[in-house]
Parts: C-alpha cells; structure tokens; sequence
C-alpha cells in the first residue's frame, strides 16, 4: 500500500464528502478510492470512517488522523515546490484572507505591487471580519488586526496600529469634550460590534442601547456627520483626522495599540508563494504607517 496516495484519497473523501467525487477529482474509480481507504484503516487497526448510504462520518479517530494527514501532505507539497525550483520563482494560487476595511482601504497597492514581481502567483482575496480556519477553510494565508490569543498558528508581525478616540467638531461643538474616558457613558457611543465587552470595560465604555455596527468605515462616517464618539484604528479614521473631518481627543488616556499581523499554518517548509507574500507586505508596511503620515 501507497501510505502518501492513501492519505491523500482519504482527505479528498472528507473534504469531497463522498467516495465518488473523490474518485472523480482523484481521476480514479470509486472501487480504488475504497480500497486506499480500507487498507490504511487495515493498517492503522481503526476505523477512520463511518458510512451510510447518504454520508460518511469521521470516527474521533478519524478526526486526529485527517487532521495530521493534511499537515503531512502540505509539508510533502511545499518539499517538492521548493526542491523543483529552490524557491527562486514563486507560483500557484495564493489564497488570502483579510479584514474589510482594512483591505478595502490599503491592501490594494501592496497586492499589485507583490503581483508585479510575482507574476506566476494568482491571487484569491476573501473579506470577512470574522476570524476565518485558515486549514478548514483552504487559506494560506490570513491578515488579522488586534491582539493575537495563543494558537497553533504562526503569525508574524507587519505593522502597529494606533486605536484613536474621534469626534466631529459638530458633535464637541454641541455635546463638548470628554476630558477623560470616565465621561465616555454620558455621551453617544458608536460601538464596533466585534469589539468584546470586556475590551469595552477595560477601555472604561459600557455597551448601550446606541449606536452599533460591524463595520469600522460605516462607524466612522456617522462619527464625522456628528452621531457621537467613536474609537477607530487610525487606518480608518487617518484621513479625516489630517483633513478635520474628525478630531482626535482623550490623547492622554488612548487605547493600547494593537498590530497588523500575518497568520498562517504551522509548517516546517513554508511554501514560497506564502514567504513571499509576507515579505512582500513586511516591506510594504515597514516603519510608519502611511495612513498616520500627516
């Protein structure tokens, strides 16, 4: 028995969910597909998979050995890919995942630019503020904004990121400055609704029956049409802060900055098309951010 080819059929029937379409992305016959999948759980002496006629089922078992296989499988991927062309050309599909608003805003030249020196690199690009599985989900790489909690996932840091309250001079002009953040529950706040509520409470806030949205863009605008206090990242808030659309205040009291990270799988060889990527945006993001240039 072929272990590595019996790995790799088991992994297509989970992520196939079924044995005929493995066979058929496989290029094999659903016969041959069950065979690899009986002789590994003939070599393992457990039972990987539970079948019924309309779906198959990993065991516990299963769960760990699937899970294991995939990492093995993409260590003997980027092996091969670094061994054919010593990583001296980057190539294949880089799927990426990103915050919204951080990529509408600023990852569009940095894309273009990492395309132009990697030209054989194809570029999928997912939005979502949700925290994507990069392995469940296929990604190899995902950006991600705030402090990181331990994982099994490698993250590297690319840049800072200053989290500023902001105001309209409208809304101090009629509501007046809060001198410090104990002052914050008397006025309107627009709440980020991915923020936690104990973020909230150490940053001295109390969720309210207010303003609240998971979109920083969209809670920054209605702060500059004056609907009340908001604390953005400055990639958001930057530009109408340098123009005075929005004022920054509470200096003295501002929340710990937070980073720009990129997080991929834990692996050995790390494929090239990742490496450079994450170079890639490492330069491109090195030193002060523009969006805090004035």
């Amino acid at each position: 028995m072929d272990r590595i080819e019996a790995m790799r059929t088991l992994v297509s029937v989970v992520h196939e969910g079924s044995f005929t379409r493995a066979a058929e992305r496989l290029a094999m016959s659903p016969q041959l597909v069950s065979k690899y999948v009986a002789q590994l759980e003939e070599h393992l002496g457990v039972r990987l998979l539970n079948r019924t006629t309309r779906r198959i089922h990993l065991t516990e078992a299963g769960e760990r050995y699937v899970q294991q296989a995939q990492q093995i499988l993409s260590d003997i991927d980027d092996m091969e890919s670094q061994a054919g062309d010593l990583q001296a050309q980057a190539r294949g599909l880089l799927r990426i995942a990103a915050p919204v608003s951080f990529a509408s805003l600023h990852l569009a030249e940095p894309l273009v630019l990492f395309q132009r020196e990697n030209p054989e690199v194809a570029i999928d690009l997912q939005l979502n503020d949700r925290k994507v599985d990069i392995i469940d989900e296929g990604f190899d790489v995902a950006l991600r904004i705030g402090h990181l909690k331990d994982s099994s996932l490698v993250a590297r840091k690319l840049t800072e990121i200053r989290l500023a309250y902001c105001a309209s001079p409208e809304y101090l002009k009629k509501y007046g400055e809060p001198t410090s953040v104990a002052e914050l529950p008397q006025h309107c706040f627009l709440h980020y609704s991915y923020v936690e509520d104990e973020q909230l409470r150490q940053a001295g806030i109390q969720r309210g029956n207010q303003f609240s949205c998971n979109n920083g863009e969209v809670l920054n605008n209605a702060a500059i049409v004056g609907a009340g206090i908001v604390m953005q990242p400055t990639f958001i808030s930057g530009a109408a802060l340098a123009d005075g659309r929005l004022v920054e205040i509470l200096k003295q009291e501002a929340p710990e900055p937070i980073a720009l990270y990129a997080v991929y799988a834990h692996r050995t060889l790390l494929s090239s098309k990742v490496r450079a990527f994450i170079d890639s945006l490492s330069d491109y993001f090195s030193g002060v951010p523009s969006w805090d240039k004035s």
